[in-house]
């Protein structure tokens, strides 16, 4: 019953923010959240930097995903120090890795792709979690089921970037087609699911110039779709289905990911199917030897000791500062610019 519950108070706090996101973020107020004066100019004004809802919402998404991976590893028994040091392992590597990535599929110097960072963790992730359920065996005389940490990332992934669509809508990336460029099926029976974009400054104005056109709403689509896969993956989770949990997120968000990319218009690089959907691909067969390569016992979950893991001070100050980075690392826009004037309102003094 407690897990019915938690799983049924995740859905609430999801459901008003994506009716929230999905009416509000394609508008042009909600790219940038405000501008940084960081150089003063010839002229006297000051050469802005800007800070943008993208990095919001991703750290956002990535504070949520961590969280959850922290309340489902700590009720399978996975101890806090070992779900730290594989978060910090996963996150150092991924990160920056997924920019790399970007900038050589789609050649440019300012892009980042979490489809790169979540191949690069699928791919990477049992080679970490492996050596650390050895050591901590070694060293603590208390081991744990790697494929419990394994199923926890990959519910927690697919939570994270669902809620990191509205990063993306926010910003006008990963967008869909014109609605009158899809086939008539969609035209008639997904009209409802479209977007107008306004705002010169959002990336569907400046790549493809589709400001004020319905657009078939895709980060929409993937939000509720990957987070509904992860609502379902956490009861799996919780009634000790380590395996089945896994297997429903990574299908869902890589299969997903592969037919998506039909549907968008952005650009993905010159290839028919792109790299991103052949990493997407290429991840299913590899994630589904997982459970076989590392078999799990699967025990009920005490979500009240996950949640008990959760509530300390040490763990909301390690999210804090990872939202913080996360916010950095990708809310401070390099594709746009502001100037920023300074004056005194006589009538006040």
């Amino acid at each position: 019953m407690h897990n019915w519950l938690f799983v049924l108070f995740m859905a609430l706090l999801l459901v008003p923010l994506f009716i929230w996101g999905f009416s509000t973020l394609p508008r042009e107020r909600w790219q940038i959240i405000c501008s940084v004066p960081v150089r003063k100019m010839a002229d006297g004004s000051w050469q802005g930097q800007n800070l943008t809802y993208y990095g919001l919402f991703n750290a956002l998404a990535l504070c949520t995903a961590v969280s959850l991976v922290l309340i489902l590893t700590g009720a399978a028994g996975v101890p806090v120090p070992v779900f730290v040091a594989i978060t910090c392992a996963i996150l150092g590597i991924c990160l920056p890795a997924s920019s790399f990535i970007a900038r050589w599929v789609e050649k440019k110097p300012s892009t980042f792709s979490v489809g790169a960072a979540s191949f690069l963790g699928i791919v990477l992730g049992p080679w970490l979690v492996v050596p650390l359920e050895m050591i901590a065996r070694r060293f603590t005389g208390t081991g744990f089921d790697p494929m419990a940490m394994l199923s926890a990332m990959m519910v927690a992934y697919a939570l994270g970037e669902g809620i990191g669509r509205l990063a993306c809508i926010s910003f006008g990336c990963c967008y869909g087609k014109p609605m009158d460029q899809m086939p008539q099926a969609v035209q008639r029976y997904f009209s409802w699911a479209a977007f107008t974009y306004t705002g010169c400054t959002k990336k569907i104005a400046y790549a493809h110039h589709l400001e004020g056109h319905k657009i078939f709403a895709v980060p929409a689509v993937t939000a509720v779709l990957y987070s509904a896969s992860a609502l379902a993956g956490t009861l799996l989770y919780l009634s000790g289905n380590y395996a089945w949990a896994f297997f429903l997120c990574l299908f869902v968000t890589q299969i997903w990911r592969f037919f998506s990319e039909f549907l968008r218009a952005d650009y993905r690089g010159d290839r028919k199917i792109s790299v991103y959907q052949i990493m997407s691909l290429a991840t299913v067969p590899y994630g589904l030897l997982l459970p076989f390569l590392f078999p799990a016992a699967g025990h009920a979950g005490d979500i009240a000791a996950g949640l008990q893991q959760f509530w300390n001070p040490a763990t909301i100050l390690f999210l804090q500062m990872i939202g913080i980075i996360m916010f950095l690392r990708t809310g401070r826009s390099q594709v746009t610019g502001s100037g920023v004037s300074f004056f005194v309102n006589e009538d006040r003094i």
